[in-house]
Formats: structure tokens, sequence, C-alpha cells
């Protein structure tokens, strides 16, 4: 249950008599009314109570009556214990009626009024004292309930108080005084859900929602003795606090369950890149072993010339290494676990249309999928720039290497990723890794998907324009497991990641 939805229970409860008992001491409402009509005709002889002429306030019948209530309540119309005004035929103001703070009286408009009951008069448009003697029966007061008659928060009501200034309302707005039963009584009444479902109706069939005074002044509302509505008003009063603890501990509840699924995969990326994630098999070998085969084949690449050979990256001392890993595991950088050298592509020349598309930032996508179909295509005159090497080739791992937002981004690019088979080169915005023949290229994915956050860090230059450096991306350290355990990590984060997914999209 969502704290509204609590607050809306418990302000049900309270009009329908069943927050707080009845007490045949406190009389009834049909007393109550007596006194009422009494105290009515009094403010009519006063000349303050218009005695209604104008509005007809329609009879009750049993039909109409949305609930039961206590014998000793009475059903009535808002329009039997206040009187209601707006602002008729009035559009607004003009420019000559609007003054400075402090030499005018204060417009109330609907963005005054709090969602919690609450006004806040700390930004009101003033108009002069001339206009607002204009009007005096829409001039507000302390004890006043203001109520949205049209617009989107319709129904929108509270209790005016510490007024700063004399005051007067807009359009939108309605005024119910003279109250003659308890205000906040009403005021609950006025915010309950008996009462939203009223304003619904009052509303249709209006292009811009909006209900007349006529129609706020037949609201029903069920009427208790006065005594109970006190009562009433001091057991709300009593439970908003615990309402509101409510909602703080469910908005946290709702933080967490947003976070959760995004949570849970980034802890399962780090489990997995730790050596936590599937158990330790000796008889696998080690990530030492490992690495020697691959030091084995890289040195083979070099000799027959396709990659080059580097200058040595500086040696892993133990302060660098930011977490502990399992004793059959190595460190190394990850420029010793790739079969092409680590590096951004080049600046294309763009052509309407070619054969060749050129692969940017924007296909790796933010929603974690390559995206050809918003590759652009190579002027294939400048073919001659790229080597059979630079050509991105099935399971290539891309980084998105420039820009706020994108920057560090990790893709996995697939041959069926490009149904039309089109040859396909990087831009200068995109680092691509080729993993070793020695390596399992979903456990390199996944593993840089943990570091992502820390490479967008790693970023450098402009506010505009970051930049993550390839030699950056070359001395990343890079935690190795035996090759059976890089593929068991594999095959467990596969099936543990699309529950991630589904969470997410539950929650959508």
């Amino acid at each position: 249950m969502t704290p509204q939805e609590l607050k809306n229970s418990i302000l049900q409860l309270a009009i329908q008599g069943k927050l707080v008992e009845q007490r045949p001491e406190e009389g009834t409402a049909e007393e109550l009314y007596r006194q009422i009509q009494e105290e009515k005709h009094h403010l009519q002889e006063s000349g303050l109570f218009s005695g209604r002429k104008k509005i007809n306030l329609l009879p009750i019948s049993e039909d109409g009556i949305p609930f039961d209530i206590p014998e000793s309540w009475q059903w009535i119309r808002l329009g039997n214990v206040s009187e209601i005004f707006g602002r008729i035929g009035f559009r607004g103001y003009t420019k000559n009626d609007i003054v400075l703070p402090g030499n005018g009286a204060i417009t109330i408009s609907p963005s005054n009024l709090l969602k919690d009951g609450n006004t806040d008069f700390s930004d009101c448009t003033y108009i002069s004292w001339k206009k607002y003697e204009e009007s005096p029966e829409i001039k507000v007061f302390d004890g006043d309930i203001l109520i949205v008659k049209t617009g989107s928060s319709y129904g929108k009501s509270c209790i005016v108080s510490n007024l700063p200034n004399k005051a007067t309302i807009n359009p939108q707005l309605a005024i119910i005084k003279y109250i003659l039963c308890n205000v906040k009584y009403l005021q609950l009444a006025l915010a309950s859900p008996m009462a939203r479902v009223q304003y619904e109706t009052f509303v249709i069939g209006t292009s811009i929602p909006t209900f007349s005074q006529e129609k706020l002044a037949n609201l029903l509302i069920p009427l208790p003795p006065l005594a109970e509505q006190k009562r009433i008003v001091a057991k709300i009063e009593e439970l908003l606090p615990l309402i509101d603890r409510y909602e703080k501990a469910w908005t946290r509840l709702e933080e967490f369950n947003k976070r959760f699924p995004d949570d849970l995969q980034k802890s399962l990326l780090q489990m997995a890149i730790q050596g936590k994630l599937v158990e330790q098999r000796p008889e696998e070998g080690t990530g030492e072993e490992l690495y020697q085969q691959i030091q084995k084949e890289k040195q083979e690449l070099i000799r027959a010339g396709k990659i080059k050979k580097e200058k040595p990256l500086p040696e892993i001392t133990e302060e660098e290494r930011p977490f502990d890993i399992p004793e059959t595991w190595k460190w190394v950088r990850l420029d010793d676990l790739v079969s092409k050298e680590i590096k951004r592509g080049k600046s294309p020349v763009y052509t309407q249309k070619s054969n060749t598309l050129v692969f940017a930032q924007k296909c790796n996508t933010k929603a974690g999928y390559i995206d050809l179909s918003i590759a652009l295509y190579l002027d294939e005159s400048k073919l001659n720039k790229y080597p059979k090497s630079e050509f991105m080739v099935d399971n290539d791992i891309v980084i998105n290497s420039t820009g706020n937002g994108t920057l560090g981004r990790v893709g996995h690019y697939k041959s069926s990723d490009n149904p039309r088979n089109l040859p396909l080169v990087p831009d200068s915005h995109v680092t691509v890794i080729r993993a070793n023949s020695f390596m399992c290229v979903d456990y390199m994915f996944f593993g840089l998907k943990y570091y992502q956050p820390y490479m967008e860090k790693l970023g450098s230059g402009s506010t505009n324009q970051t930049e993550l450096s390839a030699g950056l991306v070359k001395s990343l350290l890079f935690p190795v497991p035996p090759l059976a355990e890089q593929k068991r990590i594999v095959a467990k984060l596969e099936e543990l990641l699309p529950l991630c997914e589904r969470m997410k999209s539950c929650e959508q």
C-alpha cells in the first residue's frame, strides 16, 4: 500500500465513522445541524451569509448516499455549513494590476497550496490595493479553506494559516468561508476519496477540468456531532506523523527496489571478477599457466608481423591491486590479453552510401546492445588508410572513449549485429579490444563491464569532451582465472543476469 493509499484509507474510515467510537453524551448531528441553521440565520441578518439565494442546494435522496454512516451522524451539503466564493467570469489581471511585492495584496494560486494540505506564500503575484478592494467577497483570511476548482490539480485544498499579507485568490481557486463546523474536520472530508469521486463527476464533459461553485456547494458531506469531529481530527493528527514515517520508509524501499536490479548486476559482476561466483577447481590449472600460453601466442603473432612489439608495461605492484583474487588466478595488464594492439579507430570521411560502415559511439547503445542501423557509411576512397587488421571482426569488444555520459561504455560486437555483412571500421571515438584466442571473450567483456564506472572516471580533458586514452585502457589491471573457470563464470552470469533484466522490466 502506498503512503497515499494508506492516507486515503484512514480518511475514508474517518468520514464513515469508523476511526473513533461514537459517544451518546456528545449528542447528534441533527442537534448540531439545528444549531448551525440558527447560526446561519444570525449571519444572514448581519449580512455576512448570503442565504444561498443564487445557489440551489439539492435535496439529499436515499439513492444519492454513497455509504452508511452512524445513526448519530447526518448527510449534508457543503453549502449547508459554509459560503463559497470565487471570481465568476474573471479571467485574470492586466499588467496595470500587477505591482511589486509590498505594494499591494498577494494573489494566491494553486501552486501556493502544498500537497500536504499546508500553504506556501513565498512566491506570489501582487496586485494593487485598488484591484484588491474591488472584490471584497474573495478576500482571504486565516481559517478560510481554499480549493482548486480548475486545472489539473482540481480538488486540492488547504486551510489558510499564517498569511503574511492581505490576500485574494486567482480565478482557479474558490474560498470556503463562514464555516459552521470544525474547519479541520471539513478539510479532511474535502481531501477524502469520497470527495475525490464527486470532484471527478463535477468535471465530466469539460475540456479543461473545471467545476462550478454551485457544484461545490452541493458536495455531499457526512456530519458527525461537533465533539466527535474534534476527536476525529485529533486521531488524524495523531496518525499523520506515523504516516509520514511510513512514507519515508516506503520511499526508501521504493528507491532500493528501483536500484536493486542494477546493484545486483554490479554485485554479480564484482563477485565474478573477484573469484567469488564459482568455486576454484585445482584440475583446471592456474591463471599463470594460461598467461604463459597467451604470451607464447603473442610472440608468434609478433614474429609473423601480425602485431607490433610494444614497449613492456610496468610491473604490477602490490599497492596497485584493487582487490584480492584466488591463488590460482593472476593479475595482468589488459594489453597482455589481446591479439591486436589496443587503440582507437580513425577519424572517418563519410559518404551518403557505400559498402563500408563506420562503427561510432552511438552504435554502442546505452540499452546494452549494438545497433548498426544508425551507422554511417565510409568514403571508400579512404580505404587505403585502413589495414585489414583494423576492420572489426566477430567478438570484438568496444569501449566508448570520448564524451560525457558515454565514456567507458563497454559493448560486445558480434557478426549477428551486422546482418548485411558489410565491412566495418571503428571511428576515432571507439577503442577496440580483440581478445587473445586463449581467453574467453565473454569473460573479458563481463570483466570490462565491471570496470565501466572506473573507466568513466579515468577520462581527462574539457568538461564537454572528456577522453579515455588507449594507454590507460592498455594498463588496466585484469584478473585472469584458468580458461575453464572463465567459461564457468560466464555460464553462471548468463544464468543470473537475465533475472536482473526481468526485475528491471517488472519495475517498469
